[in-house]
């Protein structure tokens, strides 16, 4: 594979990183068993390798009842045995570090599983124990305490399933997502004891860093109050209480020389801002330009935004275009509406994927030529479009809480293709989740051989990147429709999403394009290049 380029190895690693993340269970099966597992991740390290990203983020990996995708955690110092073993982790985040890739993992400490000890002794010990103040349980309203605490909504998007479940002892616990999801209390010590002991012991694992898992809900109003909206502070939404325990955090990820990435969902770009200070998170993922529209104007504001938001804490914006979570990009790219919403998603949503890969090929080399890190979802690199699971097959609970009207995020889980005449496109035994006919039309070693595909997109992207990760932007003038700007070097990107064709800024050398330029070398609708000035 040759040596780690000095991107790789540098100090400050994460300010231009392209980190890939691994969905665990629909990545590659190693075993047969049909779930992705820590042997089919390293079976597949030198496609990860030969794509050219810098460090692999894990979703949860944990021992789990799988009731929320492994986001329902019952031991975080153990492997879950559908995945392997803790000893096959470490051998993992060896063999990766060895090809110049660093590991991430997923940290969940806004609740666990209802099967942690932790819980089960809570509900063992009744009422009033020491046990159950590590979690928020309360006794109910009502002349019988037959009424939820209060009126929080579930964090789940289209969901109207109550947040508070009662037990046969009258007393009723929090769980902003699934009643298999307990909340934690972090006003108890042993709370912030117990997470930072699990920060330790993967930092001296080898981990490099972590991403924290719905970072701005942690803290609640201790009297647990009706929630009023407008009113400040939130009840459990980005309260200050919380920048304490970052702090915390962030003194022990010095130790090791880790960082971190928060989940931080908030339409306040300065209290977002506040949780990338300098002794605070490192980076947070950046939304709002993962659920822009296709828009010229909109992606332009969103990427000033985001760069200004960051500018006052010197810290670096992040850029992605999918996650587990969100409809894949290829898919919505090609749909009249390219945002994303959750409240909007629908089944049977029009696609026209030859226009959604288009613009996500477009988008890609965008997004790739921003100043900051970029998180690349698997299967992106494949231009995997949205699967349509049926209903029968469904087993996200995001779609049972909102009554089968919302489909649910396992569409952009299905597991992926990596042979195209192999059993189960090369992924291993019968997938947990069914894969689309045709799925082996993607698969990875057809894509190699094609220099047109977008693994090769991709590819030799990465492989210019260096020269795009550091330094400023300028903005160069345009048409309508059309962005246009400089980074350091020389080096230019052009994004056309107008209706016509656009004419290119002069320049030495085309580097790369989405797409080729029309017999007069203008740059056709929905492509980008980037060019030598």
């Amino acid at each position: 594979m040759g040596q780690p380029t000095p991107a790789r190895i540098q100090k400050d690693w994460w300010r231009t990183a392209v980190i890939y993340q691994v969905y665990v269970r629909s990545f590659a099966d190693g075993d047969g068993d049909g779930t992705g597992d820590l042997a089919g991740v390293r079976a597949r390290l030198p496609h990860l390798a030969e794509l050219g990203v810098d460090a692999l983020w894990f979703n949860p990996w944990y021992l789990s009842p799988m009731k929320d995708g492994g986001y329902d955690v019952a031991d975080y110092r153990a492997v879950d045995p559908a995945f392997g073993t803790l000893a096959e982790a470490e051998k993992l985040i060896a063999e990766a570090r060895e090809l110049g890739i660093r590991t991430l993992v997923d940290i969940v400490p806004n609740h666990v599983s209802d099967q942690h000890p932790w819980f089960r002794a809570a509900l063992a010990a009744g009422p009033g124990s020491p046990e159950r103040a590590l979690f928020h349980f309360r006794g109910g309203r009502g002349a019988h305490g037959e009424l939820p605490p209060n009126d929080w909504p579930s964090q789940f998007a289209g969901s109207t399933e109550p947040v508070w479940t009662q037990l046969p002892d009258g007393d009723w616990y929090l769980h902003l997502f699934t009643p298999e999801q307990p909340d934690l209390n972090w006003a108890h010590p042993a709370v912030r004891r117990e997470h930072e002991d699990v920060l330790r012991f993967w930092f001296e694992r080898g981990v490099a860093g972590v991403r924290i898992d719905s970072a701005a809900l942690l803290a609640k109003d201790p009297d647990l109050p009706d929630l009023v909206e407008g009113r400040d502070p939130h009840p459990f939404v980005d309260r200050d209480e919380l920048h304490d325990i970052y702090r915390s955090w962030r003194a022990i990820a010095d130790e090791y020389g880790a960082v971190f990435v928060g989940e931080v969902w908030l339409p306040d770009t300065e209290r977002f801002a506040r949780y990338l200070r300098p002794d605070e998170l490192h980076t947070a993922f950046n939304f709002s330009f993962l659920s822009c529209p296709w828009d010229a104007r909109r992606l332009r504001t969103a990427i000033d935004e985001t760069l200004a938001e960051h500018a006052p804490v010197g810290a670096p914006a992040t850029w992605v275009l999918c996650n587990h979570d969100v409809t894949r990009t290829v898919t919505r790219y090609g749909r009249t509406d390219t945002g994303f919403d959750f409240a909007t998603k629908a089944f049977g949503t029009p696609t026209d994927l030859a226009l959604g890969t288009r613009r996500a090929r477009a988008a890609a080399l965008l997004s790739l030529a921003l100043p900051g890190s970029v998180y690349l979802y698997q299967g992106e690199e494949l231009g995997l479009p949205e699967a349509e699971i049926p209903r029968e097959s469904i087993q996200d609970p995001m779609h049972f809480r909102s009554h089968g009207v919302d489909p649910g995020r396992d569409g952009c889980r299905v597991p992926l293709p990596w042979v195209a005449d192999a059993p189960h496109a090369g992924f291993g035994g019968e997938p947990w989740l069914p894969q689309p006919a045709r799925w082996s039309a993607y698969a990875a070693d057809l894509q190699a051989q094609d220099p047109g595909s977008m693994l090769s997109l991709y590819r030799e992207a990465l492989r210019l990147r260096p020269a795009y990760a550091d330094g400023p932007l300028t903005w160069l003038p345009a048409p309508d429709g059309v962005l246009a700007f400089a980074r350091a070097k020389g080096l230019m990107c052009v994004v056309n999403l107008a209706d016509t064709p656009a004419g290119l800024p002069a320049h030495s050398r085309l580097l790369l394009g989405s797409g080729p330029l029309d017999d007069q070398g203008r740059l056709p609708q929905d492509t980008a290049a980037w060019l030598r000035i």
